[in-house]
């Protein structure tokens, strides 16, 4: 195998952890796959792994290598699939992030049928809250929650999100119903760590907006944990119709204050690096995403 050969061995062993999954990947057994390691860094003159029994762990000098080469990789990916398509067929791997509110919620549900209408596509999908920084990480798409301020990306649409006040019934049972935002005072009210400004919770009034402060005696650092929180009957909690949308529809949730509450809507974008030929794939995933979600289909009409 030439270089290119050599580069992807040593990429795919990065990326599954050992010489057996890159060998499942690229076709060939783990002794083949570790001599085009082994061939790499001879000619590089530069050891690129740490080899262990229980797993490869990267040099400084392969990590730099690493991140590089898989740049490589990627570009030649693009560039074959862009001649091999008939037309605009959208083929090869799309590298997607997304935060679990909406990958969790949304996104998974819907990828049986973006894989349906595109069966050369495969997708490589990173759920973590964490921006990423897109032209960095090798990701080709990432469907992000706005306002997107950066001049590197390029930024769709796709819908607005709306924020819900809500409880288990039987968490309403227990402690009664707040009728007025004052109320929430004497409530338990749940909220995510990770983004305190969202303890912050807003309501419309003859004199404007108006801002309570709720506090509570659980908070957690990401918005599913709060769900599941909520669900137990432990608290109120403040989350995204995304988010919340399933349970209010089960009654799992309860709606509450919908008469005074800000709802806030934010926009849900899909961003993908500015500067660069968008490749079938992508835009076939950007349109899917309009598409699918462009009504809000979570959306449940709240009770006042």
């Amino acid at each position: 195998m030439d270089r290119a050969g050599e580069m992807m061995a040593f990429v795919r062993a990065v990326e599954t952890g050992g010489f057996s999954g890159a060998a499942r990947e690229l076709g060939l057994t783990p002794s083949a796959v570790s001599k085009l390691v082994t061939r790499l860094e001879d000619r590089l003159k530069g050891r690129l792994l740490h080899r262990t029994t229980r797993r490869l762990q990267l040099t400084a000098e392969g990590e730099a290598f690493y991140q590089r080469a898989r740049n490589i990789l990627a570009a030649m990916d693009e560039a074959e699939s862009e001649v091999m398509q008939a037309g605009d067929t959208p083929r090869g791997r799309l590298r997607l992030h997304c935060g679990s509110a909406f990958g969790m919620h949304q996104l998974v549900p819907a990828i049986p049928r973006f894989l349906a209408r595109h069966p050369g596509v495969e997708l490589d999908v990173t759920i973590a809250d964490q921006a990423p920084a897109a032209l960095e990480e090798g990701i080709d798409l990432a469907i992000r929650i706005g306002p997107i301020n950066e001049p590197s990306l390029v930024a769709r649409r796709i819908c607005n999100l709306e924020r819900v006040i809500c409880a288990a019934p039987a968490y309403l049972d227990r402690h009664g119903t707040p009728r007025t935002p004052d109320d929430l005072q004497q409530h338990n009210c749940l909220w995510i760590t990770s983004l305190p400004a969202l303890r912050r919770w807003p309501f419309d009034t003859e004199e404007g907006i108006r801002v309570v402060n709720i506090s509570g005696n659980v908070v957690a650092n990401n918005a599913e944990t709060v769900l599941q929180l909520a669900l137990a009957g432990v608290g109120i909690t403040r989350l995204t119709d995304i988010i919340v949308g399933e349970a209010l529809r089960k009654g799992e949730l309860v709606p509450i204050l919908a008469d005074w509450h800000h709802a806030e809507p934010v926009a849900l974008f899909a961003t993908y690096p500015a500067g660069r030929h968008l490749s079938p794939k992508v835009r076939a995933m950007v349109d899917f995403l309009v598409e699918e979600f462009a009504a809000a289909p979570w959306r449940t009409a709240v009770a006042k």
